[in-house]
């Protein structure tokens, strides 16, 4: 991508300060600015480097005062760090720009595929697939039969949606990610053993999910595991049969959710958080990193950390207390002494 400053200055509505014909062709931060670099300027504590950036162009705030002269083209907004983001999504949409049918897809006779979108070679597209405009499936992508997908949805390489699952629009699947797997379920056996239980159910994700990669979202036994509108899943989760988790609510990596679970809106679950099954999690719960929730959590708007979990302004007195306990017990052991010797 080759772009002037002047076409960026129009595209965030700023003001070009140097030479609007100046050329870039990729972004950088900027104390690692390069020659036909875009970087910007936002923290004042940065504000050293560009004396000395050799980076071609930089967005600054429009009220930034120069102390001497600087070598970069200047693009002067209200915020640049803002401006600089929205060049950053400008950036990522052009980059990921993908179009057409590479060769060795399979696309069965019943699939239904939507117009535009891109599908990647060596994808296996099953019968009564049906397929939204403008969706993006990457290369080694496994769609199962019956699947729905909406509109403007990316599927990035080697992700697997199993049969019966619905997807919504506007949703990002990162790599590695498996939507539909069987749920954990397994009845003991008078011997021992354990029988499967089929899981017949399938996965509902809402409009606007984004899931990371190496996610695992399991099938429901019976009904539909649902990730709801907004919700955000990041690398290396696993979401068991029939959880259900609730618009906006943000889970962080390596957290387990244990089936048939209720996750409210709103909440934030830090990561390596363990969630026993068949418990309710209320609305605008935040749980600290690492925390064990092991049972429901009904009052809404509450901060939770440790294991198991309690409210978080108790969980922090007893981890200052835990520090004391050391010395807590020789000061024990010195008044047991005391008192043998009276």
């Amino acid at each position: 991508m080759q772009i002037t400053a002047q076409q960026i200055a129009t595209f965030l509505e700023g003001k070009v300060e140097g030479n609007p014909d100046e050329v870039v062709s990729q972004l950088s931060k900027i104390e690692e600015g390069a020659h036909g670099s875009l970087s910007f300027l936002s923290n004042p504590k940065y504000e050293h480097y560009i004396y000395d950036t050799d980076a071609s162009v930089v967005i600054v705030n429009e009220n930034l005062m120069l102390h001497k002269p600087v070598k970069p083209t200047l693009i002067r907004v209200k915020n640049s760090y803002t401006a600089f983001t929205e060049v950053l999504k400008l950036y990522n949409s052009l980059r990921l720009e993908r179009s057409g049918r590479d060769e060795g897809i399979f696309v069965h006779d019943t699939a239904v595929i939507g117009e535009g979108g891109y599908i990647g070679g060596f994808s296996y597209i099953d019968k009564l697939a049906k397929i939204g405009d403008n969706v993006k499936i990457y290369p080694r992508v496994y769609i199962g039969e019956n699947v729905t997908i909406g509109d403007n949805t990316t599927l990035f390489p080697g992700v697997t949606v199993y049969y019966d699952c619905v997807i919504g629009k506007n949703v990002t699947i990162h790599s590695g990610t498996v939507v539909g797997s069987d749920g954990f379920g397994f009845a003991p056996k008078e011997d021992g053993t354990y029988d499967k239980i089929p899981q017949i159910g399938n996965v509902v994700i809402g409009d606007n999910v984004e899931v990371g990669a190496n996610t695992v979202i399991d099938r429901a036994t019976l009904g539909s595991t649902v990730i709801h509108e907004g919700a955000k899943l990041d690398n290396l989760i696993q979401i068991a049969h029939n959880v259900e988790i609730g618009k906006n609510t943000v889970v962080a990596a390596q957290t387990g959710i244990s089936g048939s679970t209720k996750v409210g809106e709103h909440v934030v679950l830090g990561g390596q958080v363990g969630v026993v099954g068949h418990i309710t999690i209320a609305d605008g719960s935040q749980v600290q990193a690492q925390s064990g929730i092991n049972k429901s959590i009904k009052d809404a708007n509450k901060k939770w950390g440790g294991s198991p979990s309690t409210p978080y302004s108790s969980q922090l007195r007893s981890q200052v207390l835990y520090s004391k306990l050391p010395e807590l017990e020789k000061r024990i052991a010195e008044l047991e002494k005391q008192l043998k010797n009276k």
